[in-house]
């Protein structure tokens, strides 16, 4: 039954779209110019002129969407599959949400204010508070040129307040849930601090082992994170954040149908627990002509805990230690510890050489280092590092005034690192745009790009893992045409694309052994996506947008090519405004799945589909309710794409009271 009213609500919200259109015609609407993008061609351009498929989310559109984090906001984009392992944004480490862009998995850059902010390439957009954002920019296709490495498949760059409203928010929920937050500021600082806390546990996942069957249950899903943004002046802008995660995940024996296990149902089988703090400081100055930015982020990831039995239902050490106290070897405590620096430095100047010919050149400069610190399971500390260096140049000529040309080229090189274990890559980029009139412009892209391998997956940040330093460099292609209007209040996207990526790193996973390795692989997709944004001056808006696709691999063990993720994404939203009241209904919904194992043959799986109907009420100036309610259908949904299988969490609900002083 789920599922016939997930597709009827969906097909639901796809029509509204349309029944509006002859309604909206009606009305004298001032023409809206659309929202400016930066990130796409590192200018100020309107999205309408920029040729590359991109979305621009508002601080007001992700407050009415009821997100509470950056991966909140980003889970129901256009073209974006969504994963997570576990409620309120739980990540196991490093593992976090993934912002998988057009079915690659590695290839998004995630950018804080146009500076990077990942891990080794890794990631964790559900600590960065919503409240904390003032737009954020995803585009779609490479932005190797511009960026460097990690911008293969797309790059999203998070915009951050620069000013901030004196507000103090409490929340509860179901399940235990927790929300404090407090935001003061004026026109030039901002100060934040945010809490979340979901205590009670949610059963995310169930697996199939020699011994039987295995749940894991979350529980304890702590986020916290503070800081401060001051325009120095008003070109110069400085940033400090500090974020904390916590998580734990306990699993337990469901089912035993091994004879020889000694294990029996409701046995702990083992339990992790996940611990993360980084640190994230900018020093940003912007002028007509001139960008430059200093960047410093750094972190420690550590996970521990006892592990009672093995694959097959025996016994390990730690776990006879539990049977039986006089025992004292813990051989098999479980504890890795890491830690990961970046900083660096990026700059550009910008040359308007006639009315019709302008160009921008840079350089940046970033110093890597990886960490291994000595834990119970990593008797050895080890440490890795490596300078990467860049120069890029742009040329934008305006043939004429119809036609205009974008140009790139991006030389990235390494210095310093182990073993002289070092690269180099030349990237180039064309793009043409052709205005068919005010509203509508048609564009073409082809743009190369190219990932470097990062430390961990070179020599391991786990003792379950395979050392592999002599990957290559994955390298790809991208291929685009599109075209955007803006008429009145609708808003209209539509591109077609396809990329070819060779040498895609990948994990490898080796059941028997529980081991996995980095190993290159070939990826492919093709793809149509269309979209569209009615805002209405009247109650009611909407959003839509449709997406087919077919991302497939071909790694060694397999020798031909597998299916990804998913061939078909519908999004939709409808936001109802009157007086004080808003209330926003928004979904996702991903068919025609597959969940993809590393050594195996892909498997079908159920559609998921995502939705939260969020909904404000402000009886006066100073005060504001809001309730949000998360999975409204309460479907048991996998979010996981690869062989492991994570569950959404079950129907929740926040209640939230801000107030304004």
């Amino acid at each position: 039954m789920s599922k016939q009213i997930a597709l009827a609500l969906t097909a639901m919200v796809l029509a509204s779209g349309y029944s509006v259109t002859e309604a909206a015609d009606n009305q004298t609407v001032e023409e809206n110019l659309g929202d400016v993008v930066v990130t796409a061609t590192r200018s100020h351009k309107r999205e309408v002129d920029t040729p590359a498929a991109t979305e621009v989310i508002t601080a007001q559109e992700i407050k009415e969407s009821g997100a509470q984090t950056a991966g909140d906001a980003l889970a129901k984009v256009d073209g974006i599959a969504y994963g997570a392992f576990g409620q309120n944004g739980a990540a196991m480490g490093t593992m976090a949400n993934d912002v998988n862009i057009r079915g690659v998995d590695n290839g998004t850059l995630v950018l804080v204010n146009g500076n990077p902010i990942s891990w080794r390439g890794k990631y964790d957009l559900s600590a960065i508070p919503a409240d904390t954002i003032e737009r954020i920019e995803v585009v779609k296709g490479s932005g190797s040129v511009l960026y460097g490495s990690e911008a293969m498949a797309g790059v999203v760059n998070i915009i951050t307040k620069k000013k901030a409203a004196n507000t103090v928010t409490a929340g509860i929920g179901n399940s235990g849930q927790q929300h404090y937050a407090l935001n003061v500021g004026d026109d030039r600082l901002a100060v934040h601090y945010n809490f979340s806390n979901w205590k009670h546990g949610v059963d995310v996942s169930k697996t199939n082992i020699l011994l039987g069957q295995t749940r894991t249950n979350v529980n304890h899903v702590k986020k916290q994170g503070a800081g401060i943004s001051y325009s120095l002046t008003k070109n110069l802008d400085f940033l400090y954040n500090y974020y904390e995660t916590e998580s734990k995940y306990d699993r337990w024996v469901t089912d035993v149908t091994r004879a020889e296990a000694v294990a029996k149902v409701g046995d702990l089988f083992n339990s992790r627990k996940y611990e993360t703090k980084r640190h994230i400081t900018q020093l940003n100055y912007h002028d007509k002509n001139w960008k430059a930015s200093l960047y410093w982020n750094d972190g420690t990831v550590e996970s521990h805990g006892p592990t009672n039995y093995k694959k097959d239902g025996t016994l390990t050490e730690a776990g006879a230690v539990q049977r039986n106290p006089k025992q004292t070897d813990y051989d098999v405590f479980y504890n890795t510890r890491e830690k990961n620096i970046t900083y660096g430095l990026d700059f550009q100047r910008r040359w308007k050489v006639s009315p019709r010919t302008a160009w921008i050149g840079g350089m940046s400069l970033q110093k890597e280092r990886y960490q291994k610190l000595a834990a119970y399971s990593t008797p050895k500390a080890e440490k890795y590092t490596r300078n990467n260096w860049a120069a890029f140049a742009q040329l934008e000529q305006k043939f004429d005034d119809k036609n205009t040309g974008i140009f790139g080229v991006r030389e990235t090189w390494t210095t310093g690192a182990w073993r002289s274990q070092n690269y180099n890559n030349l990237s180039a980029s064309g793009q043409w745009l052709h205005k068919m009139d005010k509203a509508n412009n048609l564009y073409v892209s082809v743009a190369q790009s190219f990932i470097m391998p990062t430390f961990s997956e070179m020599y391991c940040a786990t003792g379950a893992g395979n050392p592999n330093p002599d990957l290559k460099p994955q390298k790809g292609i991208n291929y685009e045409t599109g075209w955007k209007q803006n008429h009145h209040n609708h808003h209209w996207k539509a591109a077609v694309f396809h990329m070819d990526i060779e040498d895609n790193i990948d994990a490898s996973w080796d059941d028997k052994k529980s081991r996995y390795t980095y190993k290159n692989e070939d990826f492919r997709n093709t793809g149509i996506e269309l979209a569209c944004d009615i805002k209405s001056q009247r109650p009611l808006s909407y959003h839509w947008g449709a997406t087919w696709q077919n991302p497939e691999s071909k790694n060694a063990k397999k020798g031909y090519w597998d299916r990804k993720f998913g061939k078909v994404q519908l999004t939709g939203g409808i936001t109802y405004k009157k007086s004080k009241l808003t209330s926003n209904l928004s979904g996702s919904y991903l068919c025609n799945r597959v969940q993809t194992p590393s050594a195996e043959h892909s498997f079908k799986a159920k559609p998921y589909f995502l939705t939260t109907w969020h909904t404000s009420y402000k009886p006066d100036a100073a005060q504001e309710i809001t309730l949000t309610i998360k999975n409204v259908l309460n479907r048991h949904d996998v979010i996981s794409h690869s062989s492991s299988t994570y569950y959404d969490a079950p129907a929740s609900y926040m209640l939230n009271y801000t107030y304004k002083f």
